[in-house]
């Protein structure tokens, strides 16, 4: 994937895949692994493994500049509006935004909390806003960007050793990321006209994919940094 690397020590390799040990993860993953497809499944947590890079090459602490947890919620619930089970009258991104926010108020959170991941969410396909909106979107939309290994900017691509990519690969593997959400998104977009509006990522996904059989996204990421 990344070429022969050195190994980290095991340690090390452990921290890195470590998930949040709260109540609160463990509600999101029953929420969104039953009805989301391995393959982006997989996607939503290595976006939270990377964000959580980014945030230590910026410098921002947990606990002082982010919440943990809702660093994980944001991550990992920011594609749930492909999944299957949703009613799919929305742009996919504030379908899973509005989700999002209603399980974490109905999970004690605080809508102020609710409001911060919703933003997150549905502004993590807009570049040029979400990193302007605060820490918790600036950390999805570049833990995303990490995942995508191009297509969405480079900025912080040296948060991400190769060492360290090959062991996130490893617990989370890639299984055609870029096909399957690339897929879902086009399925999700071509139920309801409001679902791909016009110059909107899911949209313009729809529209290639209609035109030429293939998405921009697919083509240029077959030679990004994962290769998928």
């Amino acid at each position: 994937m990344t070429g022969p690397t050195r190994s980290l020590a095991p340690g090390a390799a452990a921290d890195l895949i470590a998930l949040p040990d709260t109540p609160l993860t463990g509600a999101v993953v029953q929420l969104i692994k039953p009805v989301e497809s391995p393959s982006v499944f997989n996607h939503s947590i290595r976006t939270y493994l990377f964000a959580r890079l980014v945030a230590a090459r910026l410098e921002l602490a947990e606990g002082r500049d982010y919440e943990d947890d809702l660093l994980f919620a944001a991550c990992t619930m920011h594609d749930l509006g492909v999944a299957p089970d949703g009613p799919h009258t929305q742009r996919f991104e504030v379908e899973g935004a509005d989700r999002a926010a209603a399980f974490l108020v109905a999970h004690g959170r605080s809508e102020a909390d609710a409001d911060e991941v919703w933003q997150a969410i549905a502004l993590h396909t807009s570049s040029g806003i979400a990193e302007r909106r605060g820490t918790l979107c600036v950390l999805v939309r570049e833990g995303v960007a990490l995942d995508f290994g191009g297509p969405m900017g480079n900025t912080h691509a040296e948060a991400l050793s190769d060492e360290q990519a090959d062991v996130v690969h490893a617990a989370y593997p890639r299984l055609e990321m870029i096909r399957s959400l690339t897929d879902a998104i086009v399925a999700q977009a071509a139920k309801n006209p409001k679902n791909g509006p016009r110059y909107a990522l899911p949209g313009e996904f729809l529209r290639e994919r209609e035109a030429y059989g293939r998405t921009r996204m697919e083509h240029v990421c077959s030679s990004s940094r994962w290769g998928n």
